[in-house]
């Protein structure tokens, strides 16, 4: 393998599939990657390794959307800690508990529009709306124009090509403006939701500046919409071509959350994420120099063979299951409560209404970009 194969991790051939890519290149990194000044990582230890050393390896200089930046991910100890605890309290286990029945109720309504005897694009007749619905209510904006933020995030993360560039600045701009209404209202009639929160908070005795508001709005509605949309879409696709595994969590219910974090490893919704080297380290036998990036692969750790055992293989009850699709240590997913609520009730929806499922006759596309993996369109066959 020469380094210069590891660019393709940013070509557009790899995104569909990037597993056999993986096992063909993991042993060999760490490795420097050509025309960058930038390291590839992808074993497990190596992964958490970075994950767990925020002073060395930074997330400042994380893209933003548009002309403002995204917090947390983008921020280091300890603002990110105080950005952190202003919307801590939307993601605590009570109140997480508290939204199981307004989510049930909610894909309750999404499956009652299911045709029966029709094949059904699972993503775009429930695995968008639900989590988009969700954080929107969190957010306390409407629901319905659940099209048009999807189709936001889409662009924002859409940043592998100049053209892709050019439309998440535009879809940026258009977030910003849509916010910015919304904080303003927030600001003249404050309620019990997210944007209300972020236009009264301070940090260190300073209120968040108005970009600031916008770019926690931004965040909240990618992180809150992507990536579990992914790991829904990425559960029913494993699912449809393991009929055994579905009658199999049908009568053992007591499986569906170990399923979901198997989903969560086997076919990680974030895929990739970049920091940044603070200082001269040597990782794994390599020497990083200060101001090098850091690409970090989710996707790769979570099968490497020294972590896990049979790791190609597809098992819903593995134990233990030290996945990091959720990230580790101080930027461990806020979300990550909610998006596992989310999976178990729409798991549990389906096992109720459906016998069985099975790929449909239509086209299965996957998504089209290195950071996230799921599916722009799934259509299945419902019994």
């Amino acid at each position: 393998m020469t380094t210069a194969y590891l660019d393709d991790v940013f070509g557009p051939g790899h995104f569909s599939d990037p597993y056999p890519w993986y096992r063909e290149v993991r042993a060999e990194t760490p490795a420097r990657m050509v025309g960058r000044e930038a390291w590839m990582f992808m074993k497990h230890r190596d992964v958490g390794r970075i994950l767990r050393d925020p002073q060395t390896f930074s997330s400042a200089g994380m893209s933003g959307a548009g002309s403002f930046g995204l917090p947390l991910i983008g921020d280091d100890p300890p603002r990110h800690g105080h950005l952190r605890g202003i919307i801590n309290r939307a993601f605590t286990p009570r109140r997480v508990a508290e939204l199981e029945p307004w989510i049930t109720n909610a894909a309750r309504d999404l499956l009652d529009a299911f045709e029966p005897g029709h094949e059904t694009d699972i993503v775009d007749a429930f695995t968008i709306p639900l989590p988009v619905r969700v954080i929107a209510l969190l957010l306390g904006i409407p629901g319905d124009d659940y099209l048009q933020f999807k189709e936001w995030s889409d662009a924002v993360i859409g940043i592998t090509s100049e053209a892709g560039r050019q439309s998440g600045a535009a879809a940026g701009m258009e977030m910003a403006a849509y916010f910015a209404r919304v904080a303003e209202e927030r600001r003249k009639s404050p309620g019990d939701d997210l944007i209300s929160a972020l236009v009264a908070a301070e940090v260190d005795g300073e209120k968040l500046a108005p970009m600031e508001v916008l770019g926690f709005c931004v965040l909240l509605l990618i992180a809150g919409n992507e990536t579990t949309t992914n790991l829904l879409s990425n559960t029913f696709g494993l699912l449809a071509e393991r009929p055994e595994t579905w009658a199999r969590l049908r009568a053992e219910r007591s499986l569906v959350e170990p399923m979901i974090e198997e989903s969560l490893r086997y076919e990680s919704p974030v895929q990739i994420l970049i920091r940044t080297a603070t200082r001269d380290v040597e990782v794994s036998g390599s020497e990083i120099k200060a101001g090098e990036s850091v690409v970090i692969s989710f996707g790769a750790a979570n099968r490497d063979p020294e972590e896990f055992a049979d790791a190609e293989a597809f098992m819903p009850g593995r134990k233990p299951n030290t996945h990091l699709a959720f990230g580790y240590g101080v930027h461990f997913c806020l979300g990550a409560p909610l998006a596992r609520l989310e999976a178990r009730v729409t798991l549990n929806a389906f096992l109720d209404r459906f016998s069985a499922i099975a790929p449909g006759e239509a086209q299965a596309v996957r998504t089209a970009n290195p950071i996230v993996f799921g599916y722009t369109h799934l259509p299945l066959a419902l019994t």
